[in-house]
């Protein structure tokens, strides 16, 4: 019976353990050891050990501290990703963000300043500023 629960955007990472269903809706901080997928609406922002999963009908209005992260809702506040940050094409980022790797869909909306790590053992010097033609 719950095996059955169809996901429109899975989770690349693994199992979801926690769910805020659509039609729910929570005021205040939400923290998660798991991963976590959220159809419903978070006020107050997202702190998830795992990996998180903003679906379709999923908002979160505050900042959002995950493993990886992949919206297909809206998200009004800042991103800080261990790992992966994915806006599909249903998806919505208004904030900035600090991510290792980021992708956007085709369609995908993103209003803020990005901050991408480094990769282990790489040294990344400032880049030379740009000069238009006179």
């Amino acid at each position: 019976m719950f095996g059955s629960v169809k996901k429109h955007v899975d989770n690349p990472a693994g199992d979801i353990e926690t769910i805020i269903g659509k039609g729910t809706t929570i005021t205040g901080k939400l923290k998660s050891m798991g991963n976590i997928r959220i159809d419903g609406t978070v006020d107050g922002g997202v702190t998830v050990s795992g990996d998180a999963v903003i679906g379709e009908s999923g908002s979160v209005k505050g900042d959002v501290k995950a493993g990886n992260l992949t919206i297909a809702g809206t998200v009004t506040g800042n991103v800080d990703c261990d790992g992966n940050l994915s806006i599909h094409a249903t998806g919505q980022l208004i904030g900035d963000v600090r991510v290792h790797s980021l992708n956007i869909a085709d369609g995908g909306i993103f209003k803020g300043r990005s901050e991408m790590d480094t990769r282990f053992g790489t040294n990344v010097s400032t880049a030379p500023t740009f000069s238009p033609a006179s």
